[in-house]
């Protein structure tokens, strides 16, 4: 039998069935994210990664894409990356050696459960500076982030050296060594997310001297995020009612220096 000798009903199941769709009572429906169709899942920024790992619950060491870092690379165990921001790294590493420069990284993939015990010990040490939890939120987003709001959790950022601006000024005790990712982190696809606050990044978290982003995943997954996440959905953790209040997502997640998004 040919196309054009089907009956309308049977042109609409073989449309459905074709694209993707779920066919009620004649209908053609959109089929719910989990049955999505490859072209829309072609459609979204690559990689595609799913809501619980842009909110870091799952775990890197069981995931196929995430590999240890060890020695010489950093001096802390169990620090874990993307494959392919941990090869990028460690080409970066040996061009900063060569030229006399140390790259060490002190802190690497946070999962949920990890960046909410950060997060609630600040949530309890800040507790009688502000007791306001918006207030308390807002001091505590200075530097750290809340669970499932973190870059950390992706992979693809990390912490170099120390966890002090002073010491990448200059004259600080790694000020050759941010000069030297200022001038050329970007030839190997890093960028430094929080950087000082202007008219470009008005708001998020402080400066972070110590912070790079592996970009050609961490873009796209921080575009799948915005699209995703949204304040509604944070929970689990000390003040997270708070998020929504703040807009942690478009100030905070959204808030980074514009050339790593």
């Amino acid at each position: 039998m040919s196309m054009m000798q089907l009956n309308f009903p049977v042109l609409i199941l073989f449309y459905c069935l074709l694209c993707g769709f779920s066919c009620q009572s004649g209908n053609a429906e959109i089929a719910k994210p989990a049955a999505l169709s490859a072209a829309i899942r072609d459609s979204l920024p690559n990689p595609i990664v799913d809501e619980p790992y842009l909110l870091g619950k799952f775990d890197p060491a069981t995931h196929p894409d995430f590999v240890i870092v060890g020695k010489p690379y950093t001096d802390k165990p169990g620090m874990m990356l993307r494959k392919e921001s941990f090869a990028a790294f460690q080409k970066m590493y040996e061009a900063a050696k060569k030229e006399g420069v140390t790259l060490k990284i002190i802190s690497s993939t946070r999962t949920f459960t990890q960046q909410k015990q950060i997060w609630n010990g600040k949530w309890t040490r800040f507790a009688k500076e502000a007791p306001d939890p918006v207030e308390r939120a807002l001091k505590i987003l200075e530097y750290s982030a809340m669970p499932g709001a973190s870059r950390h959790h992706w992979g693809t950022d990390i912490d170099l050296n120390d966890l002090n601006n002073p010491s990448f000024e200059k004259k600080g005790k790694h000020a050759t060594a941010y000069e030297w990712l200022r001038a050329h982190a970007r030839e190997y696809g890093y960028c430094q997310p929080y950087t000082a606050k202007d008219a470009q990044r008005p708001e998020g978290y402080n400066e972070e001297r110590w912070h790079w982003s592996y970009t050609p995943l961490s873009k796209p997954m921080l575009a799948q995020y915005l699209k995703l996440i949204s304040d509604q959905q944070f929970d689990g953790f000390e003040g997270s009612e708070t998020a929504l209040k703040i807009k942690v997502v478009e100030k905070y997640a959204a808030g980074i220096n514009q050339d790593c998004k």
